[in-house]
Formats: C-alpha cells, structure tokens, sequence
C-alpha cells in the first residue's frame, strides 16, 4: 500500500456532524491516523441521522465523513474520561474540536491543556462565529447561510431566499479548517512549534462569498438573488430547447461568437447590445429572448453536439444519479470500494502523483 503524505500523523478528532468531520476524513484519506472520540451510547449525533441507511442500518449521512477514522467511546463528563482524553491528545499530533467555545476549556481539554501534553500540538477549533462576541451563538449551516448572507443571493428572485441543496458552509469551512491545520504543520516542520487554528462558519461563509462580497466591498452593489442568472456575465443560465432544458454558460466573447454562428444568427456577435460582456449583462432579456427562439427550435441532446462541437459550455441539468454517470462516462472515478463499507462512497477528489489518497477502513462502528 502506497505511504500518504501524512502518514504517521495521528488525529485526535472530538469533532461532529459535518464541518470538523470532514476535514478529519480528509487528513485521513491524506494517510494519517484518525482518533474519533465519541460519547457513550449514541456517539456522533449524525449516526441517528437517517433515512437513509445503508445496508447495514448505519446513516449514510455519518457515511459521508467518516471512513478511514477509528471509534474511541469516551464519557467527557467524568474525570476518567479526561484523563483518557488526555492521554489521546498526549500522543497526537494534531487536535480537532467544534464544540461552543469554551466547552473543552471547561473540560480541561483546551489548547493550554493540550499543550502542557503536548507541547507542539496543532490545535484546531471550528465555532459557529468566532470566540469573541459571538461565542454564545449556536452554529448551524441553515442559520449561517441565513445571517452570512449566502441565502440572499440564492434563490428564484429577491423574495424568496433559498438555503443551498447541501450543508455547503460546513463543507466549505471543514476546507478551510483542513488548510489551515496543513500550514500549521508546514510551519511546525520547520520549527517545531506547535500553534493554535480557529475558523468559523460565518468567516468561511463571507470568504466564499467571492465576486458577490468583492462587488459590495469594492463597488456598494448590495447583490440580491437572480434566480440561475450571474450578476456579471451573459448568456449564463437556464435555457428551454425544444424538449428540455439546458445550461449555457458563455463567459468571453469568443464563445459567444461560436454560440450565436451555431444557431444560426451570428449578426448578434456584432449587434452594439450584445457586441461584449458588459453590454450582454445590460440587454440580458433581449437576449435571452433571441437565444431562447433559436434553441427551441432543437432538441437538448441536438444542440449539446452542436454546441459541444464548436467549443460553447453547455451541459444538462442532472440528477445526482446523473451526475456520478457523467463522472464515469469522463473516467473520473467517482466513486469507490473501502474496505469494511457495504456501500461504494464518494472518491477523494484530490489526485497526488507520489503519495496517492487511500482508503483504508469505512466509517466505525461506534466503539470500533
């Protein structure tokens, strides 16, 4: 079996649900071992997440992150359980916890305890808003999409503000966690030193904002929702065709030159409207108008080969199913066998020449 990059590396992971548990599976699919320390009896609360359930009864949404971890179960609540605790932390390289700030100081298992164990210890805590004023405010992703301003530029207009399909402040936050736990390890191999990591769902949040934060940092513009539209690029959203709906998404003046010669009226690519980017996004519904008359006129699988063909950006709106046949139909291997699992999971989709993720154990049983 090929040495992951972080082989050797011992995890002890007092994470749960979504945002610490993914950054863990993640340094675990990197090749580091994995200490997931749970509580008595139910353990990690997305264990009675379900349905739906695998074909062993677990929650496929536990599945989700955590393979390649072990299951320590360990009562927190009485002082033999501390001194386990300790004795984890005693031998690990890296710590990770999202309990409310202030919980693991009250428990005696803070970056200061952890410390005086281990002095070089990497010392990861993801919170809902930071340790400061918001440390008492409880951190879940509905809400953080809510008050982070996500939800208000996701959805069919301005009125109706939509959560994202997935917990996707959670996962973006368990990214950054993960990043920020590797350049403290960078730096601890030049140094020796050890060093406390923190990161919050709502700074994840406004960070991943990206064009839309930059547009009212940098220009006053207050986004709202556009429904599939982009603030700032045209043609780049849902099309009906003759049968069912496509997406294009055109992003230069090139692609639009190919588009508008495939169906036909190449004079819009020289029409002062839509000439450029900017004077598209300005006459978008005139646009659209025009472009909608052409593609209705074909079916989608007609106009994703013609299109193709010519260079455009277009593709269909799948399913999840769909989407993991695409992923084959590319070779990108989506998904894969891990030992232990009776179900096939998500592929890490991160691809190193030298040391290669692996996957070497499922998601534990609690206590396993």
């Amino acid at each position: 079996m090929s040495i992951g990059s972080l082989d050797g590396l011992v995890i002890a992971d007092f994470s749960r649900v979504l945002a610490g548990p993914y950054a863990t599976m993640m340094l675990g699919d990197l090749g580091a071992r994995v200490i997931k320390i749970e509580r008595p009896g139910t353990g990690d609360d997305t264990r009675a997440w379900g349905p739906p359930l695998d074909a062993d009864g677990q929650a496929t949404y536990f599945n989700a992150v955590n393979r390649n971890k072990e299951s320590v179960v360990i009562d927190l609540g009485s002082a033999a359980g501390r001194a386990r605790a300790l004795e984890i932390i005693a031998s690990a390289d890296v710590v990770v916890e999202n309990f409310r700030t202030g919980t693991m100081e009250k428990l005696g298992l803070g970056y200061d305890d952890a410390q005086r164990v281990r002095p070089d210890v990497v010392y990861c805590s993801i919170t809902g808003f930071g340790s400061g004023e918001g440390a008492a405010l409880a951190g879940y992703d509905l809400l953080v999409q809510a008050v982070g301003g996500l939800m208000s530029v996701t959805g069919p207009d301005a009125a109706t503000p939509t959560k994202m399909g997935v917990a996707v402040v959670d996962v973006l936050t368990g990214l950054h966690a993960l990043t920020g736990i590797l350049a403290a390890l960078r730096h601890r191999d030049r140094t020796g030193e050890g060093q406390r990591v923190e990161t919050n769902l709502l700074s994840a949040s406004l960070s991943s904002l990206v064009n839309q934060a930059s547009g009212f940092l940098g220009a006053g513009v207050v986004p709202s929702a556009m429904g599939n539209r982009h603030p700032s690029i045209a043609p780049y959203e849902v099309f009906s065709t003759a049968d069912r709906p496509i997406i294009l998404a055109v992003g230069n003046d090139k692609q639009f030159a190919a588009l508008v010669g495939a169906l036909g009226v190449s004079e819009l690519s020289d029409d002062n409207r839509f000439c450029n980017n900017a004077s598209r996004v300005a006459h978008r519904e005139e646009l659209f108008a025009l472009l909608t008359g052409r593609l209705v006129t074909r079916s989608a699988d007609e106009w994703f080969a013609v299109l193709n063909e010519v260079g455009v950006p277009v593709g269909p709106i799948n399913t999840v199913a769909e989407a993991f046949e695409l992923g084959e139909q590319l070779g990108l291997s989506p998904t894969v066998e891990v030992p232990g699992s009776s179900a096939r999971q998500v592929a890490n989709p991160i691809a190193l020449s030298k040391t290669p993720v692996t996957y070497r154990s499922g998601p534990p049983r609690l206590g396993e």
